[in-house]
Formats: structure tokens, sequence, C-alpha cells
């Protein structure tokens, strides 16, 4: 049966893309909206980082069984369905006035949106020719990183006009009319792409078990756990902080820096997606590129730690340019299980991923409120809670490079 091409590709594409933009955007926005939220509702660090996190709790916990929907019952329905309670919890954060309120909002939207790129990594693994993967993976995260962008600046341009709770309802519509076109647009594409699963009837336990046991997985994944974890926690949350406190930056500055960032990783995911099928796994290994880049990532927070002048900012765009090679990973694990497994296989990771990010995100709060409390000021104590998730990133990476595990791509 021939892979998709044509306008149905950029169909199924582009569906699985509006979701992820939006989805993308909800994850980012607190970074921008935070000094709001502390002031309105009265939050602590911890509470902001707490609140924060509620997303990843959420995410996280529906991964497993994410992705047993997803390779029993497909892309199409899975992420329609779940993008309601997306729709839901962004309309219950916008009418929310307690810390409980917003936690419950912000944990439907973690939830209603856990399937936005795992649905379209499962369906790509199927739909597409192999040798296309790495390039869609990129482009999803093109995409995602503009979502991330629309948070910044657009944000803090409509926060005078309509306030953070307006853009959280202007937004769950919009989230309702992406999961109406996942369902009702690509209803006709996967039928004519189904193929026949044998694996996907494998026992939910027996599958996971396979799945976690694989040393090479197990390698991967902890990339996932502690790195990868670490950038989505920052970008979602501590970057805007960091550049108020720590640079003294206005909040008009913090956003078009922001801004920057953002668009600097969509750039270098861009470059990724040209690069990546031309190069990888003909002139590098996946594991070098890998090792390298996360390499760039220890070195470029070194810097933003230990450099707090008015400039060091441009150590994030070295940062953000740098962890794009983390989509590698993911779309590697994906191709090392079959692809009646790849739904598992991808949530499997990302369970790992966002455990990862919730730890990180409420962690880092913590650790600022614990330096504070010993007499560190705001700055100092951002400084070392950032320093203690550092630390772990270099210890993971380390683990990386010196594993033996390796793994042969699955062709079916």
């Amino acid at each position: 049966m021939p892979f998709l091409s044509g306008r149905r590709s950029v169909l199924v594409f582009s569906c699985f893309a509006a979701a992820y933009f939006f989805s993308y955007a909800f994850r980012s926005i607190n970074a921008v909206i935070a000094p709001a939220l502390m002031s309105e509702i009265g939050l602590s660090n911890a509470d902001l980082g707490l609140l924060s996190s509620a997303y990843f709790v959420a995410f996280a916990g529906l991964q497993l069984p994410l992705g047993v929907w997803l390779d029993k019952y497909g892309a199409r329905r899975t992420e329609s369905g779940l993008l309601l309670f997306a729709a839901a919890g962004a309309m219950i954060f916008a009418s929310s006035t307690t810390l409980t309120g917003l936690w419950l909002g912000r944990a439907l939207l973690g939830m209603g949106v856990s399937a936005c790129l795992m649905a379209p990594f499962k369906a790509y693994r199927q739909w597409y020719a192999p040798q296309r993967q790495s390039q869609l993976a990129s482009w999803m995260l093109v995409v995602g990183t503009s979502g991330a962008l629309a948070a910044t600046i657009p944000v803090t341009a409509a926060l005078p006009l309509i306030g953070w709770r307006g853009i959280f309802w202007g937004m769950g519509v919009l989230i309702l009319a992406a999961a109406a076109a996942i369902y009702f647009f690509l209803g006709d594409v996967e039928r004519s792409m189904e193929r026949p699963q044998p694996l996907a009837a494998m026992p939910t336990k027996e599958a996971y078990r396979l799945i976690f046991s694989d040393r090479y997985f197990q390698r991967m994944a902890l990339l996932g756990l502690v790195n990868q974890a670490s950038f989505i926690a920052l970008q979602s949350l501590w970057a805007g902080p960091w550049m108020m406190t720590v640079l003294g930056m206005s909040r008009a500055q913090t956003s078009q820096i922001l801004f920057v960032f953002n668009f600097s990783l969509m750039l270098a995911y861009v470059v990724l997606g040209w690069w990546a099928p031309r190069h990888v796994e003909r002139s590098w290994s996946v594991v070098q590129v890998v090792a390298v880049g996360l390499f760039g990532t220890i070195l470029a927070q070194a810097a933003i730690i230990s450099i707090t002048a008015s400039w060091a900012w441009i150590f994030w765009i070295m940062l953000a340019v740098c962890v794009t090679v983390a989509t590698l990973v993911q779309t590697h694990v994906s191709m090392s299980f079959p692809s009646a497994l790849a739904g598992r296989a991808n949530t499997a990771f990302n369970l790992l991923t966002f455990v990862g990010a919730f730890l990180v995100q409420w962690g880092v709060g913590i650790f600022i409120d614990v330096f504070q409390a010993h007499g560190a000021t705001s700055a100092r104590a951002m400084q070392g809670a950032f320093a203690v998730c550092l630390a772990c990133q270099a210890a993971a990476l380390f683990a990386f490079v010196f594993s033996k595990a390796h793994r042969e791509l699955a062709t079916t």
C-alpha cells in the first residue's frame, strides 16, 4: 500500500499541526501571564511552579493509556476526543478565581492536549515513508514553536485589552475548531490507509514491559526524563521570571526576548528538518548529533547561570538552537519499534519526559523559595535552582554518552 503524498499529505499535516500549535501555546503562556496571575491570585513561586506543572502531571498521567488508545483506535478519534477536555480546561481556567480552580483547568488542559504530538507521530509512522519521519517531526516542532511565539508578544499586546481570562476563552473556542477539523476531515484518509496491525492487540502490560525493559529505550528515555524535560520546564515557565528577576528586564522587554528565543528555536527546527534527512545516519549517527547538541545546551546554561549582564539573554538563543537535536531522540524511539507499537513506544517516552518536566518545573520553584528562606536574594536563589537543574542534566548526558545499548531500527 503506498504512503501518503500530495494534497492528502498536506491535509493530514495541517490538521494535526493546528492542534499542536494551540497545545504549545497553552504550554508556554504561563511564562508571559505569570506576573498577572501572581498579583491577582496571590501566588508564591512554589504555587506558580505547582500551577504550571499541573499541565505536566495530567499530561504525563495519561500517556500510558493514550498509547493503548492510539494503537487500538487510531490517531484521529483519540486526539479529537481528548481535545474536548482541553477546551473545557481552558474555559475553567478562564473563569477561576482560586489556585484550586486554576489548577483543575490547567490539569484538564494537559490531559486534553496530551495526544497533540503523539497522535500525529503515530499517524506519520503508519501513513508516511520512513525517510520522512525526522523531517515531519521537525516540521511539527516548527509549528509548535510558532505556538510558543504566539504566547509572547501577541499575548502581551492582548493582555491590556481582554486580560488573561479573555485569552483563555478565545483559545478554548479555537481548540474546539481544531478537534472538529481532525475528526471530520481525516476520516477518509484514515480508512484508506488502514494496514494490518497484528501487534496492536498485544496485551497492554506485555507491550509496556517490552518497551520499558528495552535497554536502548532506557538509554534514549533518560534524555527525555532529564534533559528534554528541563528545557520544557524552562521554556514554558521559568525563562520569563529569569529575564525579569536576574537580568532586570521589564515585562515588555521580557516578552520581546521570549519572542526572539522562540523564533530562534523555530528557525533551528526548520534547519534541522532540512539537514537531518540528508546527513543523520549517513555521515552522523543520531547518538553523535544528540550528544554534541545537548553538550551545547550544557554550555549555554552554564553561561546563563554565571553571566548576569543585561546582554546575557543571548545565551538563551544558544540554548534554543542546540536543544533542537532532542527531536531526533523521539523519532528514533518511534522507529526502534514496529509501527503497531509506535503509539505505546512514543507515549512511554513522553510519560517520562513530562514526569520530568513536572518535577523540574515545580522543583525549581521549591528550590527558589528554599534558597530565599536561607537569606539568598531572589536573583541568587534562582541561579542556585538553575544550577541544581544543570547538574542533573550533565549527569544524564554523561550516562547517555557512555552507555553501550544499541538497537536496530524497525522496518515495519
